[in-house]
């Protein structure tokens, strides 16, 4: 890489204990496996920092083990853990998952009283993140369910935009709270200041019912948005430039063990390498594709992030 990018991320850290048995809905008494580190904007940071990023994350655990395992797997990786807040008696916050032969997925959260969303975007945490001067700052709409979080993410979002900053935006869209008028409102603030702009094809269903890719780019673009890019799960992927670029890429077979994380992985990826400058716009979503696929072939959230060396390996393989 020319010089390494300088990827930001503020929002949501947690533990995640992983039932070792399906179809039970957590309404039997089951073995589970954890704690793994977690949270949609922690999987994305530790999968920027392996691709290469130098990495600084906001955030809140608590002031106890489970906090330990979150800030000592982002340290071992190189992410700088100097703002996120140790919260003492306020406990790391927690998911618990139950996986299901149909494919889906139950959750139960303790987000809200936890430790995740303690932290602030007050002038000593701006002041630092824009000494660290990050090519993009990245948020998940995982952070925004939740009020207390959803304040200091815009907040900052707002500030760096101002400053100059990139703003990479994964809706991560919660359907049970599209009918909320603040929660909403973040996500389209969020999509209004995006440079690159990550969306599932859920949240592009849930954000632009009924259009395509090429049906709703536009109007990311005209609003400042360069890269859109739609995650497709097993079957891939497309993106589009606002220089015209288009690249769709077919999704790589592997064994699925526990997809949690995937679209994080692929949306750090791709961030990572195109703020790089080393990667055109299909090479960076080459990459990401694979490393998505990677994700999902170790159990826990961040088991299955991966290095540049291996999602290369990975391309190699299938050609």
């Amino acid at each position: 890489m020319r010089a390494r990018p300088k990827i930001g991320c503020i929002g949501d850290l947690l533990v995640e204990f992983v039932c070792l048995s399906k179809n039970g809905h957590h309404r039997r008494v089951e073995s589970y496996m954890g704690p793994f580190p977690s949270g949609a904007a922690g999987i994305f940071i530790d999968q920027a920092a392996q691709m290469g990023g130098e990495c600084i994350f906001v955030g809140g655990v608590g002031e106890d083990a489970f906090g330990d395992v979150v800030i000592e797997r982002l340290t071992a990786h190189g992410v700088n853990v100097s703002l996120v807040n140790r919260v003492k008696g306020v406990p790391t916050g927690t998911a618990f998952v139950s996986y299901n032969d149909d494919g889906t997925r139950d959750f139960v959260y303790n987000i809200i009283l936890s430790a995740a969303a303690h932290f602030s975007a007050d002038d000593a945490t701006l002041d630092a993140l824009l000494k660290f001067r990050p090519d993009v700052m990245h948020v998940s709409g995982s952070a925004l369910g939740d009020e207390r979080m959803a304040k200091p993410v815009l907040e900052a979002s707002r500030a760096l935009n101002a400053a100059g900053v990139k703003i990479s935006f994964d809706p991560n869209v919660r359907k049970e709270l599209v009918d909320n008028p603040a929660y909403f409102a973040s996500v389209h603030e969020l999509m209004e200041i995006s440079t690159i702009f990550l969306p599932s094809e859920a949240d592009a269903e849930a954000l632009f019912p009924g259009r395509d890719l090429i049906a709703f780019a536009p109007e990311l673009f005209a609003k400042g948005a360069e890269y859109v890019v739609l995650k497709k799960g097993e079957n891939g992927c497309e993106g589009l430039s606002r220089e015209g670029d288009r690249a769709s890429l077919a999704g790589h077979k592997v064994e699925v063990l526990d997809p949690t994380g995937a679209g994080d992985c692929f949306c750090a990826t791709f961030v990572t390498l195109i703020a790089s400058g080393d990667f055109d716009f299909k090479g960076a979503l080459e990459r990401a594709n694979a490393a998505g696929a990677l994700a999902v072939t170790k159990v826990g959230p961040m088991e299955g992030n991966s290095t540049l060396a291996m999602a290369e390996a990975l391309l190699k393989g299938d050609q």
